[in-house]
């Protein structure tokens, strides 16, 4: 593989890369807001990307998107994570969901959920994470579903099951099969969220920003037993099918936050003067510029190399395990390093990057901390040694 990106995809990522920096980042300050204005800019946006071909761009065509291949959408999505507001102006934050759909969904669940899902009519949530347990070892998940006749019950207690307070349902991680292995007690569940016993309990604040990470309690919910997505048993299988492209498109979405932060560090050290000086000049501001290029460009690689193993059908777990906890890391230190390079004005809302700052740090917690990645990944390679084999980079 190349590492530029591909002659076939240039025209389409430089359109995407232009209605973000056009269009959508100049909108940020009134999408902030959160009320009618926030919802018709937001509704003119998609109304524009869908005109001007940029509508839901990875998901597959057979779903109405538009059908770039996964290593092809890589490369978009890069630019299209220079804004929060990139994935829901171009209709891919339910992206994730809408693959796990289409691969797993009955046909009565494609016709509820799935087509209306691509066309942005109805939101997705996903709920895993619990308060009471340690969700870095899902094996631990207590919410629970039993059938009675032809319903399943779930009793539970969810958190971080964003955008549940504007989602049309839920695909809720329950304990199903409760004498079986850990890894086959589990399976995934869609639950309406107007079902009776599916109640928020708050929108939980993330390092001060609202951002509809929901906190649920599950009470003799009841849904019919063809609710169940996939067959049973099969949840932490149809999660991490959810979760290994996810991730990618995570480190992908954080390079373009991190280009952007890049940008804004770069043209300040070049307009801004200490004593008669641009930053420029400084040793010390371009140590600032070195450090972050080499952190960017190693995520890009690290990413780039992960999405291609995915791309040939590998799991590529090591790589996926050790770009996240890499890519999080980069883009909280070049933000950092932006921020500084503004002074006081990086901690106002004068510029992007205090909220972008408060969003990075939380990269290294969603999706597992950084910790289980660690492990896992070290695991994983000492495991290659302990039988007699080895890790050779260049063969992976």
């Amino acid at each position: 593989m190349t590492f530029a990106v591909p002659d076939s995809v240039r025209p389409i990522r430089d359109a995407v890369h232009a209605f973000m920096t056009e269009r959508v980042e100049p909108a940020e300050v009134v999408l902030h807001g959160n009320g009618p204005e926030a919802a018709a800019t937001l509704r003119e946006l998609q109304e524009q990307a869908r005109k001007e071909g940029l509508w839901a761009l990875g998901h597959p065509a057979e779903l109405g998107g538009g059908g770039l291949p996964f290593l092809d959408y890589v490369y978009v999505n890069e630019v299209q994570g220079r804004s929060d507001f990139g994935q829901l102006a171009l209709g891919t934050f339910t992206l994730q969901d809408s693959l796990m759909l289409h691969e797993y969904a009955s046909d009565e669940q494609r016709e509820r959920f799935l087509t209306p899902l691509v066309r942005a009519e109805i939101w997705p949530s996903f709920a895993m994470t619990e308060p009471d347990v340690s969700s870095s070892d899902p094996t631990q998940l207590r919410t629970s579903a039993v059938l009675d006749g032809g319903e399943w019950v779930i009793n539970g207690h969810k958190w971080f099951t964003t955008g549940a307070d504007r989602a049309a349902y839920t695909t809720v991680m329950c304990r199903t099969e409760p004498d079986a292995p850990p890894h086959l007690a589990f399976s995934m569940i869609l639950v309406p969220t107007d079902t009776p016993g599916y109640t928020i309990v708050r929108d939980t604040p993330v390092l001060g920003i609202d951002g509809g990470h929901c906190e649920v309690r599950y009470e003799d919910v009841r849904v019919p037993a063809s609710n169940l997505l996939g067959p049973r048993g099969q949840g932490f299988v149809i999660a991490q099918r959810r979760l290994g492209p996810g991730r990618i498109f995570h480190c992908m979405r954080w390079l373009g936050q991190a280009q952007r932060a890049f940008d804004l560090m770069c043209r300040r050290l070049n307009e801004r003067s200490v004593s008669g000086r641009p930053l420029a000049g400084k040793q010390l501001m371009r140590r600032h510029v070195f450090d972050s290029y080499t952190e960017i460009q190693s995520a890009r690689l690290l990413t780039l190399n992960a999405a291609h193993a995915i791309d040939q059908g590998g799991q590529a777990r090591v790589e996926i395990g050790a770009v996240k906890v890499a890519a999080a890391r980069m883009l909280h230190n070049v933000i950092d390093r932006a921020i500084q390079v503004y002074g006081a004005a990086g901690l106002t809302a004068d510029t992007p990057l205090e909220r972008m700052y408060r969003r990075a740090r939380a990269g290294r917690i969603y999706d597992g901390p950084d910790e289980v990645h660690i492990d896992s990944v070290g695991r994983r390679i000492l495991g290659e040694y302990a039988t007699g084999g080895n890790w050779e980079f260049g063969l992976r």
